[in-house]
Parts: C-alpha cells; structure tokens; sequence
C-alpha cells in the first residue's frame, strides 16, 4: 500500500503562484493531480509516467500548470502559474501502475488526503 502526502498548498491571490509536492512512501509508474471542487466531481489535472516523463494535462491549465517528476519516482511537483478563482479546489495526489498515465482516475490505486488552494 502506497501512502502519499500533498504539500504546498495554500491561499494566493488570482495570477500568482503556487508549488504543490507530492512524496510516496514507494515508486510507482503513473502519479497524478486531480482537484476536486465542493459538489463536483474530482477531475484529473496533470499526469506524469514517472519512466519516460510523458505528461498529460487538462485543457483548462495547458500553458499555466506544469507537472514534474522529482529526483526520485515517488516525488512529483505541480507549479501552477497564473492561477485565477476558478482553480479554487482540493488538489490531490494520486499513483497507480496502469499506463498509460492519463487522467482517468481508475488508473489509480493510491490516494493522498489533499491539500486546499484558494485563489482570490
């Protein structure tokens, strides 16, 4: 059982910036960012394969949100730039081994507990 925790979240003014980190306690093929808004549905944010480094985003945050691999494979990164209210949500952390690694969240086995970002 991987057991992830989420940092970095936070309160930030619309087109500021926010870093969020995710550590797993053991490596897996896939690790994602998924947000989920109050009485909505989690949607998926960005994905990476952690072996060739293949990235997948939603259309939303194309061009503001970059998701990286650490220096290990149980590390991931989201630097999420320009950030306006809409991106308000829980982001979590998630990992899982079916590849390949889009934002689907059956892909994924392993959940973090979540971090806050509000923009205003």
């Amino acid at each position: 059982h991987v057991q992830l925790v989420e940092s970095g979240g936070g309160s930030v003014q619309a087109g500021g910036s926010l870093r969020l980190s995710c550590a797993g306690t053991e490596a897996t093929h896939c690790m994602g960012w998924f947000r989920q808004f109050p009485g909505k549905e989690r949607e998926g944010v960005a994905a990476i394969d952690t072996g060739d480094g293949s990235t997948y985003y939603l259309n939303s945050v194309k061009g503001r949100f970059t998701v990286a691999r650490g220096d290990t494979k149980n590390t991931m990164y989201l630097q999420m730039n320009s950030l306006t209210p809409e991106d308000t949500a829980m982001y979590y952390c998630a990992a899982g081994e079916t590849a390949p690694c889009s934002l689907q969240q059956w892909r994924y086995k392993f959940w973090g507990q979540g971090t806050q970002v509000t923009v205003s």
